[in-house]
């Protein structure tokens, strides 16, 4: 008896075994605990995926015809979400969780408010009460027409374009672009989009030759014809002459362009004399003297308005003469008639079609006053560049290093590099520059071009004329995208 007592003692004062039943009364809540933190991981990768779904879905609905009711937005938004959702999802909601509807100034609200089960989780709620689900919500917004666009395309219309089916691949491709950006345009004046045909030299419209812009300091120097051997008004005007250039910019003779596979395009002019200003063609040359392009102003490579010390565009009666540029529109129709009209005749000078690529942005001479700025709205602007080949002639020489140094110069002294010229005059100015080489001849890669952009993705190097219609679609999108505000 007495030893079953001792035993009986013992057994009542063993603490050895309390582990074991706290552990057991504190498995219920630890395990908990893990997975309540295991359900806020689930469920924070579940409001992600919401999240996209919801700008994606406002995205698709903003490049809709607007205005839309809350009940078109919703039954056309309500399938686009959850295809972006996906099935797999284990959150919960009903339709009307989801809630798409118009806002101030403009705006396309998407709220969603929905649940995610919980899972480990949901033993706390079954042992000590609440909800075995996680709220789960998202909100986005997109504003579209908040940034306008202005837009100048400065094309390449040398001789050379006439080769490998470029200029007919440029006129595809623009004219699709200029679509793009009609339809982006919701109301008139979202988008504004201008023109700037170059060869070597700009034509800004010969009904202007009675504006005070006009240089017409040499024109007037040279009281004679155009054509040579011509020394009275009325020969001269009677005369014609033929004159050509090669689709191999690197020969200036028939002979030699053709000997070497080029093809001679030829143009008859008629005599002009010079001292009539009616008799111009429009064209315009580049800023300066006639000996050199005055480096320490470089009114070439600024768009600063004539007056004062500033000169005015000097008059040239080129025979390659382009199309004249075309001001910032919203006439789709105008800048499609252009495109259409655009032939391939002349040398390359891009610095004096980027220059007015640029006064074409910001206003002046042929452009008069660009459109005003309306206060509640962003503003971007952006130069299309888009040439064939390598800069051949400007004012001043044929040296494609000269040339390209007037769009952009990069000097090392002491170490240091500084950079110049009309390409960092633009984005000096906040505005973006593309740059497109069509280089189906075999030339080396225009640095300057790559150099010129904004940033090396936004430098195209093409070697099919084909890929130019790809190429202006993805500027395009790019210009048109909407940014997501949430």
């Amino acid at each position: 008896m007495r030893r079953l007592l001792s035993t009986c003692r013992r057994f009542l004062s063993d603490r050895r075994g309390n582990i074991a039943i706290l552990f057991g009364i504190a498995a219920v809540p630890i395990f908990g605990m893990m997975g309540a933190a295991l359900d806020y991981s689930m469920a924070s990768m579940e409001r992600t995926r919401l999240q996209a779904a919801a700008d994606m879905t406002l995205l698709a609905l903003s490049k809709m015809p607007q205005p839309m009711s809350q009940e078109q937005l919703e039954t056309a938004g309500r399938p686009i979400f959850m295809a972006n959702l996906g099935s797999s999802t284990p959150l919960q909601f009903q339709d009307s969780d989801i809630v798409i509807a118009p806002g101030a100034s403009g705006k396309i609200e998407l709220t969603v408010d929905t649940s995610y089960p919980l899972t480990l989780g949901g033993v706390i709620s079954k042992v000590f009460g609440g909800t075995p689900y996680m709220n789960v919500g998202v909100h986005s917004q997109v504003e579209w027409g908040n940034t306008r666009l202005r837009v100048a395309l400065v094309l390449d219309n040398t001789g050379s374009m006439a080769d490998d089916g470029k200029m007919d691949a440029l006129k595809t491709a623009t004219k699709n672009f200029i679509q793009q950006m009609q339809d982006a345009s919701k109301t008139d004046g979202d988008v504004y989009v201008s023109i700037i045909p170059f060869s070597k030299d700009v034509n800004v419209g010969p009904g202007n030759y009675g504006a005070s812009w006009i240089d017409w300091t040499n024109w007037d120097m040279n009281n004679s014809c155009s054509i040579s051997g011509k020394t009275t008004q009325s020969s001269c005007e009677s005369a014609t002459q033929t004159t050509g250039t090669c689709s191999n910019t690197k020969y200036t003779s028939q002979k030699k362009c053709e000997n070497n596979g080029g093809r001679w395009n030829e143009t008859t002019v008629h005599g002009v004399w010079k001292t009539d200003h009616t008799l111009w063609n429009g064209c315009v040359t580049d800023r300066g003297t006639n000996t050199n392009p005055s480096p320490n102003t470089g009114y070439d490579q600024t768009v600063d308005l004539p007056g004062g010390s500033v000169p005015g565009w000097p008059a040239e009666q080129f025979a390659s003469c382009t199309l004249a540029v075309q001001s910032l529109t919203y006439d789709w129709n105008t800048l499609n008639t252009l495109v259409d009209d655009m032939t391939p005749v002349g040398n390359t000078n891009q610095p004096i079609g980027l220059v007015w690529g640029w006064q074409s942005l910001v206003g002046g001479g042929p452009f008069g006053t660009v459109p005003a700025e309306d206060s509640k709205y962003v503003y971007s602007y952006t130069i299309v560049l888009m040439s064939d080949g390598l800069n051949t002639q400007n004012r001043w020489t044929t040296t494609a290093s000269s040339i390209d140094g007037r769009m952009y110069l990069s000097t090392t002294k002491s170490g240091n590099t500084t950079i110049s010229g009309t390409c960092k005059n633009i984005k000096d100015r906040g505005i973006q520059i593309f740059s497109v080489q069509v280089n189906t001849g075999g030339d080396p890669t225009s640095t300057l071009l790559r150099n010129c952009a904004t940033n090396p993705a936004m430098f195209f190097e093409l070697k099919k004329a084909s890929d130019l219609v790809a190429t202006f679609e993805k500027i395009g999108s790019a210009l048109a995208n909407i940014h997501l505000s949430q």
